[in-house]
């Protein structure tokens, strides 16, 4: 019988101790239950907490409707408002009533309508003064549009009830606008939301995770162990992101399937895609967390130090709430060294778009190049400690 060759006395026991140390993980794992709450119970929390939680849409905003003069006019210009489900509609009889509860904050915004209201006024321009509280500005644009919205159903309605759609000459005399929103037909906020929220909880869970995992081992001094054995960095490496890495796609299935069916988020992408990406990112998570956990060798400075390098940037500065459009070009420049920002895009793209190539790649690029980086610079790190 011929000998084993090389590459065979080489690669088994290289292999054999890594399953040895996947397998010292996993049991660790299995008997540590606070890895199973971060793992599974923590992300079925925040998508609950942060899903019902968390909405950029504003309903059923108290107002108040001052009608200088009553009249049937009046009550259907201002039906628009009673009608809505953004609106709970109050009347009151003067502007002193409606300040009053403005102050008070019983209402957050007043319609005062115009006692020479009549309806050739309303086909040329209606005399209503819209009052809203400006405290929260984006809330404020919110109310706003809304009640010009209301407003101009209302004028359009008029207008095919008294057949005002040509004038005499046969031309178009009213220009009727028909607005659709591509990707959100729905104009429900957790359509953009809930990706994101993915995104955060992955980043929460993925770090978290392991970045107290190598610090434990130096405070517990079970590492000085492993110095004298034939254990290389990059078996180390491996052992500790395996099981970990199975648990944080076990958490991401917990939020896919929160977000499509309690939220109800169309999916129009391919899952395989979804799947090929969150392991890139649950790779860039793991890695961070280890790589914390690595070089600063202590479980409370490691936890405070990726809370702040992973969960703040990823909530600020990835596009999970605020549109990185629209902020100052020296914070949009800053958020591109932010690996959540090209999973949020990522996961966006995927639930609402489908397989728009022209971004699945670059991000995925992006993400496959940080997670390298990321295990490259620990296993770096893991070999001065075993050196």
């Amino acid at each position: 019988m011929s000998p084993p060759d090389a590459t065979s006395r080489v690669i088994h026991p290289k292999l054999t101790r890594i399953l040895a140390l996947i397998r010292k993980e996993g049991l660790q794992v299995l008997r540590d239950p606070s890895s199973f709450a971060i793992g599974i119970v923590l992300p079925l929390i925040l998508i609950l907490l942060y899903g019902y939680g968390v909405t950029f849409d504003v309903k059923h905003v108290p107002v108040a409707i001052v009608y200088e003069s009553p009249s049937p006019d009046a009550a259907e210009l201002t039906s628009g408002f009673t009608l809505s489900p953004y609106f709970d509609v109050r009347a009151v009889t003067s502007m002193a009533q409606a300040d009053e509860l403005m102050l008070n904050r019983q209402v957050d915004g007043v319609i005062f309508v115009r006692e020479n209201l009549s309806r050739e006024s309303r086909l040329s321009g209606a005399p209503v003064q819209l009052i809203v509280h400006g405290v929260d500005a984006n809330r404020a644009r919110i109310m706003q549009a809304y009640a010009q919205g209301a407003l101009a159903s209302t004028s359009i309605r008029q207008i095919d009830e008294t057949g005002a759609k040509s004038d005499d000459t046969g031309g178009v005399g009213a220009v009727t606008v028909q607005n659709r929103l591509w990707f959100n037909d729905a104009n429900d906020s957790h359509y953009f939301l809930v990706p994101g929220l993915i995104v955060l909880v992955m980043t929460l869970i993925g770090a978290t995770l392991t970045a107290m995992v190598m610090a434990r081992e130096w405070e517990r001094g079970t590492l000085e162990a492993l110095f004298v054995t034939p254990i290389q960095p990059d078996e180390i490496l491996i052992g500790k992101l395996v099981p970990y890495f199975l648990l944080g796609l076990a958490g991401l299935g917990i939020c896919v399937l929160a977000a499509r069916f309690l939220f109800h988020v169309p999916f129009r992408g391919s899952l395989w895609v979804l799947a090929f990406t969150s392991m890139l990112y649950l790779l860039v998570t793991l890695g961070m967390g280890l790589l914390i956990s690595s070089t600063l060798k202590s479980q409370f400075l490691a936890s405070q130090m990726t809370q702040l390098v992973t969960v703040l940037p990823a909530t600020m500065l990835s596009g999970f709430v605020y549109d990185l459009h629209s902020v100052p070009a020296v914070i949009r420049i800053i958020s591109y060294v932010v690996p959540a920002r090209y999973f949020v895009s990522l996961l966006q793209t995927l639930f609402l778009a489908g397989n728009v190539w022209s971004v699945i790649l670059p991000n995925s690029f992006m993400l496959g190049v940080v997670a390298a980086a990321l295990l490259l610079m620990t296993r770096r790190v893991i070999r001065k400690s075993l050196e």
